[in-house]
């Protein structure tokens, strides 16, 4: 037992090699030789390394190396060899039987072999470059190769060899045994080679570097199962690259930083797949990120941005290097932009997938949003129109949006576009979730139309931005799919625009309507253009050239007003009118075309994504505007685009944009009809607002557009037909629409479009006598318009002559829808008011206006001057009664009794201003009668005004109607300039009305000012010279003569402070160095006349006050005031010539201003004047306020009146003096007619001027979020 247990712990005999026969010799054949090869490797591989005699193997060994067969013609014998090769060296390991040159002679011999035949599973002897390849990657012989004398040629050999063997088509396990056999090699070697480096960095710069490429997969498997060992090559390799860069001169060129681009863009590589590499490296891009080299600064706040995003990679290396992440954010200090905005735009994709640095971000972008340059802001504003909406939702906050949606109003283009066009894109994204009232959604991104609307009359630059937004994200024309595409979807078209509505103030709902066109009197501006351009054919014209160019130019002029650029715009429109393509001209017309449905708008406007071969690709961005706008066919637009410069597209984009109806459409009535039907009745509070809304919108388009219903007639007739007007189950909303609507179409279209059906004509005769007051106006209305006119009004008008008759009280119910009814005839069909105006005028002068309403006890203590919600009878039946008068003085102003009839009606409406809305002075009525009343008595004065002979009898009253701008109740003040805009921008009312608007200084509401403001800039831009002067500039000495006439002029310091602000927002809005010359000499001219009316010396005050603040102004502009070369005339109205040449020399050298005042303008010196003075107290002034408007209404210029100036015969005036003693021997320039007690009135000082504006507005702005919404009373004018 002990034997064999001694036996049995003995070692297994050694197994020597069988194989005996000689490998090498002459005489021996290629396929015995073959035959030999193969039972010697058979042999080999079945020995064990452990239990082998290796002295049984030394023949063989030598004989192997022989250059007989290394060098052997035949390929097996070759690849037999190289695996017998391989096995030797198996059996010998870990000691080669070799020596150094023959291991090289049998590695190179290995790696040629397989290089050559290792080409697929189909080929000849690869199971034998299998088992060489296996047996290399398994027993790690090729360790060998490191301790060769040239080891790293050698290397570099295999690692070429092998990167070019894996691109072929070899199996999974080829290139494990591959990527094994590298490693181990990179293990082993004592150092890298750089050459190898090279190999292996090439994989990742490769353009088709990707996962699924063998030869990349190879590269980072090895350089993952190597990253220890590689870490410090890879960081050599870059650091040679940069300190390379830094080793050159300061002029480094292009090619340097092509280099420093392509080792980041390899480190991007590197990071996404083996991030282990580059732990050395990361540190290099951190001392980038402090490099003074700007270029390199960046490239390197790029990079690193891009590497933070990376899914896996990017926490892993925020997280191993938090000291890089901090340096890399506090880039956003940087001084350089460039680095800024690298930084920002590396921020989209951290928001999305880095949680753990949203924080930090959020606080940088909040920041970023307000940086000094605009190429950073516009930056952080693109950010966010990347985000998806989940992203948006919910990882940006509420505030960074609000604060992104603030950059609309920013200084420069760039940043609003992208401002405006990255919340516009999101709100396009949220869009179906707002629509299906999403909690979350309507509380992210459903205010944002009411931010982009709400700086629409900023200016012509942020309104064509956000008209921009509003087509392309908010309100889009629905996509229209072809012939075999879907319908397009004309409900879910309108109820979107009514989801947006829903969200809206009353002054961005405004707005809205405003950017629709459906507001333009039609033929708007855009036709006339059109029409223009037809009849300019190109510059070739056969008669009637010089009426129709000068035509052309002043539209175009018009035109570019109101564009981005208005000197580009003009340029842009002469050079379409050239262009000459009746096509374009005809697909515009269809465009602006009332009656173009939605269907076949969307067909126009249709977008092109493949443009024909022709034409340029670069030109996309540029033409895909027009190409927006018309696509009837791809060749057309070819032939037709080859012909036009790419710099006149944007301008043509905007002004279709503006031309044609895509907010509002023919095609949304049927829709906006339901939506009011389904209100009815209904108790849902979705249900009742979009009823309401649509409504709204059904309004305005009666109001502005109703051609937009003309297809519409039978359902309109219908909705009427629906309501029974005897009896009380009618739905008054929808017949009020019916009724305006069918009102609007006839008086637009005449009685053809009229229904014919006699019981439609009965029930709308009916309606007329209801006792709702509107739908008893419009059913007037349409009346007054249909078939038969003459008898229905005047059997109309007998019927209400009767009841008033019959009336003893006044305030009867059914009275207010009476006079309305009365107003409408007055307008519309005289004829019929006068056969009973004896009855109708006793009726509303002498019963309905003397009806007063006492001041109740709770209006005294609450303080309102306005009915916010429903108006009393009484008080709409004085508002009427007031229209019903106007209109009747308007209808006569042609004849020769105008002036006496319109006598009583004007001394009504002065009373009324003069006793603040009252009739009575001694009664103290309800303030929100009152209130109703100066408002609707001022406006009926403008429009009289609008009459030469009427507006020569209201001068004297002027002042009183002047300062109904300052009145104590803000929706008065809003309302009545908002009605005094409408009649100035056509010029309808004399030049001197333009003096309120700068009345507005001391509004406290900022809304007021701003309206006013706008109204100027934008005439000073439309008008030409001439006009300008007439309108803007002469004014000047009114404005004077008006303020030395306000209730609050008194000489104290402070009240002359206050005359300071008006003269100075006059100056700010007006005054240029084209026309200082003219201010200063109107303000000279002021010394040289006496006031008509008082002979005070009030008016001279506030001549000096101008003239020391012209100086002021023309000192802080440089300006040069010039002796201004022409001749003015005074208006003679308000100013009468001095009695004597000595009472003038008297005038002119005493100085009226007070000594504190001349103090304080010394003082003023060359610093602008105070924003705000010291604190006074308040009860004391008239001040009326300023607020940010809603764009005005854009209406037909008429040709102004002319009113030629007379030349005054003096000139080369150099001071107060010299200009005096050249006055007194010539002709002064005003009348010598003095006045007679008729022709001029002293204006009484208004009740409450001194407390109104100042006091009560401020009270109740703080309740106040939107300027009052347009009466309904008022909305026909």
């Amino acid at each position: 037992m002990v034997a064999q247990t001694r036996h049995a712990g003995q070692p297994s005999p050694k197994k020597k090699l069988e194989f005996r026969e000689k490998l090498v010799g002459k005489g021996l054949s290629t396929d015995a030789l073959l035959k030999k090869m193969k039972t010697l490797h058979t042999q080999l591989a079945a020995l064990d390394q452990d239990h082998v005699d290796v002295q049984s193997l030394s023949t063989a060994r030598k004989e192997l190396i022989h250059s007989s067969i290394l060098l052997h013609k035949d390929r097996g014998v070759k690849a037999y060899a190289a695996c017998c090769l391989a096995d030797i060296l198996r059996l010998y390991a870990p000691d080669a039987p070799y020596t150094q040159n023959e291991l090289r002679d049998i590695f190179q011999f290995f790696f040629r072999q397989l290089s050559n035949g290792l080409k697929g599973a189909e080929s000849t002897y690869y199971n034998e470059y299998f088992h060489l390849l296996e047996s290399l990657s398994t027993v790690k012989s090729v360790v060998l190769v490191c301790d060769l004398p040239a080891a790293d040629e050698l290397m570099t050999e295999i690692f070429r060899e092998f990167f070019s063997l894996v691109r072929r088509d070899i199996t999974k396990k080829v290139e494990l045994f591959m990527a094994d056999i590298l490693v181990a090699l990179i293990d082993e070697a004592q150092s890298m080679p750089s050459e190898v480096m090279d190999i292996i960095l090439a994989q990742f710069t490769d353009k088709n570097a990707r996962i699924d490429q063998p030869a990349y997969r190879l590269a980072v498997q090895i350089c993952n199962s190597t990253a220890d060992k590689l870490q410090r090559n890879v960081c050599q390799y870059f650091s040679d690259i940069i300190s390379s860069h830094s080793s050159e001169d300061n002029n480094n060129n292009t090619e340097d930083y092509d280099d420093i681009r392509t080792a980041h863009d390899l480190i991007k590589a590197l990071h996404r797949s083996c991030p282990g590499v580059l732990h050395s490296v990361i540190p290099l891009l951190d001392e980038e990120l402090r490099a003074d080299d700007l270029s390199v600064r960046t490239m390197a706040t790029q990079v690193l941005g891009e590497m933070f995003a990376m899914d896996k990679a990017g926490g892993d290396l925020v997280k191993k290097y938090p000291t890089t992440w901090n340096v890399w954010i506090s880039r956003k200090s940087d001084k350089a932009v460039s680095i800024r905005v690298k930084l920002v735009e590396s921020c989209r994709n951290l928001i999305v997938s880095r949680p753990e640095v949203r924080e930090s971000l959020k606080e940088m972008l909040t920041e970023k949003v307000f940086d000094p340059d605009e190429k950073v802001r516009a930056a952080v504003c693109k950010v966010y129109s990347q985000l998806d909406y989940e992203s948006a939702l919910h990882h940006v906050g509420k505030k960074q949006l609000l604060d992104i949606a603030g950059r609309g109003l920013d200084k420069k283009h760039a940043v609003r576009v992208e401002a405006l066009n990255a919340v516009g894109k999101l709100y396009s994204l949220a869009y179906p979730e707002i629509e299906n009232g999403d909690p979350a959604a309507l509380e992210h991104f459903g205010w944002i139309p009411e931010e982009v609307l709400r700086i629409t009359s900023t200016s012509p630059e942020v309104r064509s931005v956000v008209e921009q937004v509003l087509a392309d994200y908010i309100l889009p024309l629905p996509s229209s799919g072809g012939s075999k595409g879907p319908e397009v979807d004309e409900v879910a078209w309108t109820d979107r625009l009514l989801c947006v509505m829903r969200y809206l103030s009353e002054k961005s709902i405004k707005a809205l309507l405003g950017l629709s066109g459906i507001k333009a009197t039609r033929p708007n501006i855009y036709q006339v253009f059109i029409d223009t351009c037809v009849q300019y054919n190109g510059g070739i014209m056969d008669e009637g050239e010089e009426l129709i160019t000068r035509r052309l130019n002043a539209t175009i002029q018009h035109l570019a007003v109101g564009f981005p650029d208005p000197h580009k715009s003009q340029d842009d429109l002469h050079a379409f009118a050239k262009l000459n393509e009746n096509r374009l001209f005809k697909l515009a017309k269809t465009c602006m075309d009332p009656q173009t449905d939605i269907k076949n708008l969307a067909k126009v406007t249709v977008r092109l994504f493949i443009l024909p071969s022709p034409l340029s690709p670069s030109l996309l961005p540029k033409i895909q505007p027009i190409l927006t706008i018309f696509a009837p066919t791809q060749a057309e637009f070819q032939k037709r685009l080859d012909q036009t410069s790419s710099t006149l597209l944007p301008t043509l984009n905007i002004f279709l944009r503006r031309a044609s109806l895509r907010i509002i459409n023919q095609s949304s009535i049927p829709s906006l009809l339901k939506r009011v039907s389904r209100g009815y009745g209904s108790t849902a509070k979705h249900l009742i607002e979009t009823a309401n809304l649509a409504q709204t919108v059904l309004s305005f388009v009666s109001k502005h557009c109703a051609a937009l219903y003309k297809p519409h007639v039978a359902e309109l007739v219908k909705v009427v037909m629906a309501g029974d007007a005897g009896k009380g189950n009618v739905n008054e909303q929808m017949v009020e629409i019916g009724l305006q609507a069918l009102a609007g179409v006839v008086k637009v279209d005449g009685a053809g479009v009229a229904a014919t059906d006699k019981r439609m004509n009965e029930r709308i005769e009916k309606f007329a006598m209801h006792s709702n007051w509107r739908l008893a106006k419009f059913a007037t209305r349409y009346l007054t318009f249909g078939k038969n006119k003459k008898e229905v009004c005047t059997r109309l008008a007998k019927a209400i002559a009767e009841e008033f008759e019959e009336t003893e009280d006044a305030d009867a119910e059914g009275v207010a829808a009476r006079v309305a009814a009365l107003a409408q005839l007055s307008r519309f069909y005289p004829d019929a008011f006068e056969s009973h105006s004896d009855v109708f005028m006793t009726f509303l002068l002498k019963k309905l206006s003397q009806v007063t309403i006492p001041r109740l006890q709770d209006t005294m203590e609450d303080g309102e001057e306005w009915f916010e919600d429903d108006v009393p009878e009484l008080l709409r039946a004085k508002v009427q009664a007031l229209k019903a008068c106007r209109s009747r003085c308007l209808a006569h102003a042609s004849s020769d009794k105008a002036v006496e009839i319109a006598t009583p009606v004007m001394k009504l409406c002065a009373t009324l201003l003069e006793h603040s809305g009252s009739l009575n002075a001694e009664i103290e009525e309800d303030p929100k009668f009152m209130s109703r009343l100066r408002l609707e008595a001022a406006v009926s004065m403008l429009h009289l005004a609008t009459v030469e002979k009427f507006a020569t009898v209201l001068t004297p009253k002027f002042l009183r109607l002047a300062v109904v701008i300052q009145d104590s109740c803000y929706n008065v003040r809003y309302l009545y300039l908002t009605k005094l805009l409408t009649l100035l921008q056509p010029r309808k009312i004399p030049p001197q009305f333009n003096i309120i608007p700068f009345l507005t200084v001391h509004d406290p509401e900022g809304d007021i000012k701003t309206l006013a403001s706008t109204y100027v800039e934008s005439a000073k831009k439309r008008l030409p010279p001439a006009l300008r002067a007439e309108h803007l500039e002469i004014i000047f000495i009114r404005l004077l003569h008006l303020l030395a006439h306000h209730p609050d002029f008194s000489t104290a310091h402070d009240d002359l402070l206050d005359i300071v602000k008006y003269l100075q927002f006059y100056l700010d809005l007006i005054a240029t160095q084209d026309n200082v010359s003219l201010l200063h000499h109107l303000a000279l001219k002021a010394k040289t006349v006496r006031d008509a009316e008082s002979h005070s010396e009030n008016f001279y005050i506030t001549a000096e006050l101008a003239q020391e603040l012209i100086k002021k102004k023309a000192q802080e502009k440089s300006w040069t005031i010039q002796t201004y070369p022409g001749k003015v005339r005074l208006p003679p109205d308000i100013l009468r010539p001095l009695p004597s040449s000595e009472a003038g020399k008297e005038i002119l050298k005493t100085t009226y201003l007070p000594e504190e005042t001349r103090r304080w303008l010394d003082e003023l010196g060359k610093a602008a004047l105070p924003k705000e003075k010291k604190e006074r107290k308040a009860p004391v002034k008239r001040k009326a306020p300023a607020t940010k408007a809603s764009g005005q209404s854009k209406r037909r210029r008429k040709k102004a009146r002319s009113r030629e100036d007379d030349e005054d015969e003096s000139a080369g005036e150099e001071s107060n003096e010299e200009e005096a003693e050249e006055n007194e021997d010539s002709e002064m320039d005003v009348d010598e007619k003095p006045p007679t007690s008729e022709d001029v009135e002293e204006t009484p000082r208004p009740r409450g001027t001194r407390t109104s504006a100042r006091n009560k507005t401020k009270t109740k702005a703080k309740n106040r979020r939107s300027p009052p919404q347009t009466d309904p009373d008022d909305e026909d004018e």
